[in-house]
């Protein structure tokens, strides 16, 4: 049985373009203008927004992309 190309394209853009995505984006990037208006983040100053649930964080770049998520962690289900 051969498997069908992925295209991977089409994939991304459909979960870009799907209405949860839209949402959450929309979140995320208000949570940023809100931040920025406060002065607490600007842009080139190497901060991320960290945002777990509805708790939204500054903390370092480096820290915030570093942090392991749950699928990658050892005995993880899901690959």
């Amino acid at each position: 049985m051969k498997l069908a190309k992925r295209n991977y394209k089409k994939e991304y853009s459909k979960f870009q373009s799907s209405r949860k995505e839209k949402k959450n984006r929309a979140l995320r990037n208000r949570n940023r203008t809100r931040l920025t208006k406060m002065g607490l983040v600007r842009k080139g100053d190497g901060m991320d927004i960290h945002h777990k649930g509805s708790k939204v964080r500054v903390m370092k770049a480096s820290k915030n992309r570093g942090i392991a998520e749950k699928s990658r962690l050892k005995g993880s289900k899901r690959k």
